[in-house]
């Protein structure tokens, strides 16, 4: 088959690799229809490299057809249609049990220290085989498929493997009061359907972002929009329409690619130039992020308020300012989204035909997966307007 591999810094290539097979009794393989590039392999194409290895298949978002199940696997079957959460968690566990797929205790990577494995993306989280390829290994399929039904296209479910459900999560862990108001920094793919999913549920939204199409895009779904380039101080203009305290939440959904901090982004270009050996160390120790979006998340929510970060970041010497969180008295929830925990709630906007929540108006490329290297400079250059990269083996 073929599939998007890594070979280094912004080296992707459409290659032939193996076809993929039951490992596992609880595994299933699935031949992919559509899977999607996420704003987190951006990270792999341009900073975690030091903890991927040349022919790493990429991707965490597909959906697909069941070819093949392993015997242990009663839930789908050949001919299914399936998508597949980017989080690979058994559904039995302790932490499975309590809703946090993402830290599953039958997949977490012990050997790196983190939480469940995921789909395509480095040795951080297990190295598995990604699903932006022709077809997919899918471990723990005794649980984690997502069926949906066979008629609407692709772009109607796609979003359930991960950006909706993180999305989802995100406005949760806001825990924005009754009729309250919330600041979205970044209005990529998250920030769009966060800000879609707040709106529902007569959240006041302000969005915030620097890119054009971004911005225009929340615009039409009712969102007040601010420039990041237009505001010399963003948490000033979110005060102005705020009787002078902030939002009672934010949800920061850009995470470590923010633009415009220089000593961030040179101690990454810095980490790059290291043996990986080395350069993983030196990220996992003391690496640091650049936080400007985090900075203005603290600075924009109100006293008492909560910030919810889902943006993705890597550092762990990353500097906070602790008084002012203290004086403050914000609230800070966090983490990879628990795919399975939301698909109950989700799955009504998903299936309802009227299409609250715009599935079908975000995704503005769709190209063959031969493609995918393409997509991936756009969207790393924010390039064609591009805010969703879908692919299509």
């Amino acid at each position: 088959m073929h599939a998007l591999v890594w070979h280094g810094k912004r080296d992707v290539r459409f290659d032939r690799v193996p076809d993929p097979v039951i490992q596992e009794d609880t595994d299933a393989v699935i031949r992919v229809t559509t899977t999607a590039i996420c704003g987190s392999d951006l990270h792999l194409y341009e900073v975690l490299g030091p903890f991927m290895e040349p022919g790493d298949i990429l991707g965490h978002e597909p959906m697909g057809i069941v070819e093949e199940v392993g015997r242990g696997v009663t839930q789908i079957k050949r001919g299914d249609r399936v998508v597949i959460p980017f989080n690979i968690s058994c559904g039995s566990c302790f932490m499975c049990r309590d809703g946090l797929h993402s830290q599953c205790e039958t997949t977490q990577v012990r050997s790196q220290g983190t939480g469940a494995a995921i789909f395509g993306y480095s040795k951080l989280y297990g190295e598995v085989a990604g699903g932006q390829a022709e077809y997919l290994r899918v471990p723990q399929a005794h649980f984690g498929p997502i069926k949906v039904p066979h008629g609407p296209p692709d772009e109607n479910f796609i979003y359930l493997s991960d950006v909706l459900p993180t999305a989802w999560q995100a406005v949760e862990y806001a825990n924005v009061p009754a009729d309250g108001s919330l600041t979205i920094f970044g209005l990529g793919p998250i920030g769009q359907m966060s800000a879609r999913i707040a709106r529902r549920r007569g959240i006041r939204v302000i969005g915030v972002d620097l890119v054009p199409e971004r911005l225009e895009m929340a615009r039409r779904y009712g969102i007040r929009v601010l420039n990041l380039t237009d505001n010399k101080n963003i948490a000033d203009s979110i005060r102005e329409f705020t009787g002078g305290r902030g939002t009672d939440s934010v949800i920061d959904a850009v995470g470590m690619e923010a633009h415009g901090a220089p000593v961030g982004k040179l101690a990454h270009q810095m980490a790059s130039l290291l043996p990986d050996a080395l350069a993983a160390s030196m990220m996992k120790k003391s690496g640091v992020d650049r936080l400007s979006a985090l900075e203005a998340s603290i600075d924009a929510v109100r006293r008492g308020g909560t910030i919810s970060v889902v943006g993705v970041y890597g550092g762990m010497a990353d500097p906070l300012p602790m008084l002012k969180l203290f004086d403050k008295q914000i609230q800070l929830r966090m983490g990879q989204a628990n795919v399975k925990r939301w698909i109950d709630d989700i799955m009504p906007l998903v299936t309802d035909e009227s299409d609250p929540l715009g599935l079908r108006d975000l995704a503005t490329h769709v190209l063959p997966l031969k493609e995918g290297p393409k997509g991936y400079e756009i969207f790393q250059k924010k390039q064609d307007g591009v805010i969703k990269v879908l692919l299509k083996p």
